[in-house]
């Protein structure tokens, strides 16, 4: 299923599934307007399609001890579609790094990490990081406050602008 072909149901269900992965299939159907069984079709057929990649639980870093965010910004030596896949392979297999985006520019890759404590993240630049093969140079910056965080994609876009569309505007 294309995203060209959601209809604004299924375009409600993935608001309602972003908002809430736990929500029951009757509950879900009820908010979109739609009875249970075409409802659990239309998420299977979502799931099945890719675009529901798959239902996880969102964790709080603080609350659990994890008291550093911060981002590191990669500028690699070589970037050749093997040194980035190298680089890339390196990363998935580091617990501290979070997510990690390759960029167009100066910077290589920015990754977002999470650790206990300064020094826990210090080791890992340090020891690990900028030791990693192809690392030129790596600049971090720690995450003083974070005020907005919100995953996956603006769906409200979509209703909007179908909503704009079924009224005539």
């Amino acid at each position: 299923m294309r995203a060209t072909r959601l209809d604004a149901t299924d375009w409600l269900i993935l608001r309602e599934l972003q908002a809430d992965g736990r929500i029951t299939n009757i509950e879900l159907a009820r908010k979109v307007g739609i009875s249970a069984p075409p409802c659990l079709r239309r998420v299977r057929a979502l799931e099945e399609a890719g675009v529901i990649e798959g239902f996880t639980v969102l964790l709080d870093d603080k609350a659990l001890g994890f008291d550093v965010s911060a981002f590191a910004m990669i500028k690699l030596h070589r970037q050749a579609e093997a040194d980035l896949s190298a680089f890339e392979a390196w990363v998935a297999a580091a617990p501290v790094v979070r997510d990690c985006y390759m960029l167009s520019g100066e910077i290589d890759f920015l990754l977002r990490c999470v650790a206990p404590d300064l020094t826990a993240f210090q080791n890992f630049i340090i020891r690990e990081l900028t030791a990693a093969p192809n690392v030129q140079s790596v600049k971090t910056s720690l995450v003083i406050r974070s005020s907005k965080h919100v995953p996956g994609v603006p769906t409200e876009l979509v209703l909007h602008e179908a909503e704009q569309v079924r009224r005539g505007h």
